[in-house]
């Protein structure tokens, strides 16, 4: 295909093959990756490379760091996290780090180097924790912590672990999701000596297997948990519950881990104090609204490749990670309705310009339907089989419930997989849905989430760590508390030199108007954000 002439004297021309070719349509002078804006123009040359020269313009995608190897550009990807490719169970490998240690199960130890390097690149970005970790390494608030932990186990996470590390905390991990972990992440901390155990691709029974050998270990008792969705909490209170009530406190960050605290707490089994991370403002107003209102965009591009210009799109649920996702996807042109139950989210949604609606009534018209209600079967197989063809479905809760996707292992229906995270689930008439993660939580499982982000929820969860394994006994009774104000403002402060923001600061007599403390809280605990 002809673009230009290029050189009318030579009877050149340039063809998107990338070819100088003269009119016999012999190659002159091969050139790659050239930018399309230089297609557009006449490019001169004073004379051509003599034959057998090949002149290479490397884009940036192709960087040298990138073409290291085959491996460690093949362990960029989120949705083919490292290693997919392989066959072979953790649990069956003897795998130990550079120092003889071996209380840990990954995919591969040998991937630690390039999970260093992530972990690195997360700091630049986590402010907030590593100022944290600067402040407080000193004091070590956390002397004598022994912690679980049962989280996404990504680069920001492990900037998370080597922090409470650095506060004198000892630790135990594993993963609460079976997509979401980064496996060159999971190797760099068992490298660096953290009892790690997750892999990404785990099978239900090793989910289970993981948590368990983190509670479950020789010469350690654990009198901590750091919980997301309420598994480590679930599992040691049901099988170890001797061990549950030596638990000095539970720090939880999920919409479904607390919902199974108050549970808990309302049925008199909740015997240690529990910390609810997830309603605190600095997660509630940052990690669930600003870190899905980038990371859907992010998780729908890598597995699918969509455009979404004039795309119908459903989102069940407009809370804070129904506003993200909604937001995002207006502003790249998607039409966007939303489905409630409570009327004052249904109210804001349409404030915000979106139609508020019942699933039934747009299920054959939709072509993306994401969930973010935290409830489950929100989505039936009456639903997906109404589902018009090609649709994509995801869901950005915490939980797999929201999406009925057992519904659709059925011998009448085929799934093929298209690519790691992604299948087509075929009906007999040949329609096909896309279905994401399998209905997981579609973000943290098919791509990255921002750093920046995570770094206030970390700090958050670092900081309620501190409050509740250093309470005098007494402060916290058996139940479940919220984040002090004053440790949601001091989170948010860490975060604030980033943007070179300066803060006002109060007079005497404009604190006694008002009725504060100078130096904080400024809001009420009932006053909403």
């Amino acid at each position: 295909m002809e673009i230009s002439t290029a050189d009318p004297g030579a009877n050149r021309i340039f063809t998107i093959a990338g070819d100088f070719v003269d009119k016999e349509d012999q190659v002159l002078w091969p050139v790659y990756n050239v930018p399309a804006k230089h297609w557009l123009k006449e490019i001169k040359y004073k004379s051509p490379p003599a034959r057998g020269t090949r002149t290479r313009i490397r884009s940036r995608s192709l960087s040298q760091s990138s073409q290291d190897g085959a491996e460690s550009f093949s362990s960029t990807s989120y949705t083919g996290s490292s290693s997919d490719e392989e066959d072979i169970n953790p649990r069956d490998k003897d795998q130990q780090n550079s120092q003889g240690f071996k209380s840990f199960c990954v995919r591969n130890i040998e991937q630690h180097a390039f999970g260093r390097r992530e972990v690195e690149i997360a700091e630049q970005e986590m402010p907030g924790l590593m100022a944290l970790r600067k402040r407080a390494e000193e004091d070590k608030p956390l002397q004598g912590a022994k912690i679980i932990g049962c989280t996404h186990i990504t680069a920001q996470t492990a900037v998370l672990i080597e922090t409470l590390a650095a506060l004198g905390a000892s630790v135990r991990w594993s993963a609460c999701n079976i997509y979401s972990t980064q496996n060159e992440v999971a190797a760099a901390l068992a490298e660096a000596g953290f009892s790690v155990f997750a892999w990404k691709g785990e099978t239900e029974e090793d989910f289970w297997w993981c948590i368990d050998r983190c509670i479950n270990a020789e010469n350690w008792q654990p009198n901590m948990i750091i919980d997301d969705g309420g598994d480590a909490t679930h599992l040691m209170l049901k099988k170890y519950p001797a061990t549950f009530n030596m638990i000095k406190g539970i720090v939880e960050e999920s919409v479904t881990g607390v919902h199974r605290l108050y549970q808990l707490s309302k049925s008199g089994k909740l015997t240690v104090p529990a910390m609810n991370v997830n309603d605190s403002v600095t997660k509630t107003k940052f990690d669930n609204l600003y870190l899905c209102r980038e990371s859907i965009i992010d998780a729908l591009k890598r597995t699918t490749d969509v455009m979404f210009g004039g795309k119908q799109v459903l989102v069940c649920g407009y809370g804070e990670v129904g506003k993200g996702c909604a937001a995002a996807l207006k502003g790249l042109g998607c039409i966007v309705s939303a489905t409630e139950i409570d009327p004052l989210c249904a109210l804001q949604a349409c404030m915000d310009g979106f139609r508020v609606v019942k699933l039934n009534e747009v299920v054959r018209q939709i072509d993306i339907l994401i969930t973010c209600s935290g409830n489950k079967n929100v989505v039936t197989r009456e639903h997906l089989d109404r589902l018009k063809n090609g649709c994509i479905v995801c869901n950005m809760g915490h939980s797999n419930t929201e999406i009925d996707v057992g519904s659709l292992r059925t011998p009448d229906l085929t799934w093929e997989k298209v690519r790691s995270q992604v299948d087509h689930i075929i009906w007999p008439d040949g329609k096909r849905i896309i279905l994401l993660a399998e209905g997981r939580l579609v973000n943290l499982s098919c791509s990255s989430v921002p750093s920046f982000v995570v770094s206030i929820t970390a700090s958050t969860q670092a900081l309620a760590l501190i409050e509740l394994f250093n309470a005098p006994p007494g402060r916290y009774k058996q139940d479940v508390y919220l984040l002090p104000k004053k440790m949601d403002e001091y989170v948010a402060s860490l975060h604030l030199p980033t943007f070179d923001a300066h803060l006002t600061e109060l007079s005497d007599e404009q604190a006694k108007y008002l009725g504060l403390n100078k130096a904080g809280p400024f809001k009420p605990n009932y006053y909403r954000y």
